[in-house]
């Protein structure tokens, strides 16, 4: 089973921003040292507490201090950006560490509606474009478009040896039709979405269109997960991420993800504690073999091909312990 690790570079109460991104970068280094297959990094804008608006900023800079991890978005956020741009960004990517770049697309504004008008004045009319948006992307990624074309003299300089490989996100069935109609692989976000993912998954399998001979349907599933040396103390750091979420929503999480210790003195009401009940469903938290026997549970229920894994917690010493403990479980 192939584990992989999605990072939205979250800041921790007490840290700064470039505390969180060398953490990020220090995760990046683990992951690979564990035997994770890829890395993937978040894009988010003017959202408090996290600090990563740039992916292909950060991919550099982990690319330069990492030798074999697959690296990537997730997501570029394409509905803001040009394809053009964005397979020349990649492409040169792909040049400096070949055979290792993903580009994950997504379409959400990963921001406030202010940062989405600063960005994109025309966001919900691109979002309309997705599918012409994606395509564009995949002729200028693989530089065939047909002679007619207007685009047809023109590359995504420098053009790797091997191309980045493209990742559709998403939560829902838009997305996975789209996945599928374009012949892309297709991460779904298990851990941020209500709807039947279950459903989604098989749609987007039975709807697909292979791009090229051989070429098959492949899933990633997305999962929120704590893992410890015991129950107890995986409960204890999540609860940190639980009540982050919480004050995120109440537009409040400037001052990051809590310590243990603020989680456990953080005000909650009765309407809050349900709340927090409900985000906690949508996680896994435990020690390593518990962790593993709800993983196996997932993938052989969606019949991923790939587990991607985020963790969030106050500190990068019991996140980076989290991944370690669940890679062990599952080397046994």
């Amino acid at each position: 089973m192939k584990l992989s690790i999605l990072d939205q570079a979250p800041i921790s109460s007490g840290y700064t921003a470039k505390q969180a991104l060398e953490a990020s970068v220090k995760l990046a280094r683990a992951g690979e040292e564990l035997g994770y297959t890829r890395y993937w990094i978040a894009e988010h804008h003017d959202l408090p507490g996290l600090a990563c608006p740039a992916p292909e900023v950060m991919l550099s800079y982990i690319g330069a201090q990492t030798n074999k991890i697959r690296i990537g978005s997730g997501a570029v956020l394409l509905p803001h950006y040009k394809p053009y741009k964005v397979a020349e960004l990649y492409n040169m990517l792909a040049t400096l560490f070949p055979n290792r770049i993903d580009i994950g697309i997504g379409r959400a504004p990963g921001g406030s509606a202010e940062a989405t008008t600063a960005l994109s004045e025309n966001y919900l009319q691109q979002v309309w474009n997705l599918p012409s948006l994606v395509t564009d992307l995949l002729h200028f990624i693989n530089d065939d478009y047909i002679p007619a074309n207007p685009h047809a003299t023109l590359s995504a300089t420098p053009v790797p040896d091997t191309p980045p490989e493209v990742w559709l996100l998403g939560t829902g069935k838009k997305s996975a039709i789209l996945a599928a109609n374009e012949g892309l692989s297709y991460a779904f976000g298990q851990f941020m979405s209500s709807e039947d993912g279950k459903g989604i998954i098989d749609q987007y399998r039975n709807a697909f269109k292979p791009r090229e001979h051989g070429s098959g349907p492949k899933i990633i599933l997305t999962v929120s997960v704590i893992c410890a040396e015991t129950t107890e103390r995986a409960e204890e750091i999540a609860l940190s991420s639980l009540v982050w979420s919480r004050q995120l929503e109440k537009g409040n999480g400037k001052k990051g993800v809590p310590s243990i210790n603020e989680a456990k003195t953080y005000p909650i009401t009765e309407e809050e504690k349900q709340q927090l009940e409900m985000q906690k469903q949508k996680m896994i938290i435990g020690n390593p073999k518990e962790v593993k026997s709800k993983l196996k549970e997932l993938q052989a229920f969606y019949r991923a091909d790939e587990l991607m894994i985020v963790t969030i917690s106050h500190s990068i010493d019991d996140k980076i312990q989290s991944y370690r403990l669940i890679m062990d479980e599952y080397s046994k």
